[in-house]
């Protein structure tokens, strides 16, 4: 007997309850309260150069919340990279990081692998203290107030 891909997944996936959160997701009942602003410690999850949902080169940061009342929910620092404001507000969150890498741009493909050395050269180590607000514009805004070691 051949099974397919499909198969597998659903033999890997609880599928009663994925379709039930999804309901909840639409109904507005996941658990999840939004991250007010504020000062949290945290650790960096994922971290990557993606795409935009307009198609545009992307830093995308998810850190995890380590302790309090939103202990393991995410804070997401998106920066678009295509112009030297967004280019240059990332490499300043990127050395915020105290990676011991020097974060220069040459072109996306460097850019990118650096992004993935970076996070290599944290991941387990360093977490850090998070200063998560918003300008006066509205936008989020995220400044790394400390770093420790793990």
């Amino acid at each position: 007997m051949n099974t397919s891909i499909f198969d597998k997944f659903d033999k890997m996936v609880d599928v009663e309850g994925l379709k039930q959160d999804a309901k909840d997701a639409a109904e507005n009942k996941m658990e999840f309260k939004e991250v007010p602003e504020g000062r949290y410690e945290v650790k960096i999850d994922k971290m990557e150069l993606t795409e935009s949902k307009k198609g545009r080169p992307m830093l995308t940061v998810w850190m995890k919340i380590l302790e309090g009342e939103y202990k393991g929910q995410l804070i997401f620092y998106n920066q678009v990279v295509d112009m030297g404001f967004g280019l240059h507000n990332a490499n300043e969150f990127l050395r915020s990081l105290d990676s011991g890498l020097d974060v220069t741009f040459e072109n996306f493909r460097q850019y990118g692998n650096l992004i993935m050395d970076i996070h290599e050269a944290i991941d387990g180590k360093l977490e850090y203290g998070l200063k998560y607000g918003k300008n006066s514009k509205g936008y989020n805004t995220y400044e790394i107030t400390d770093v420790f070691e793990n």
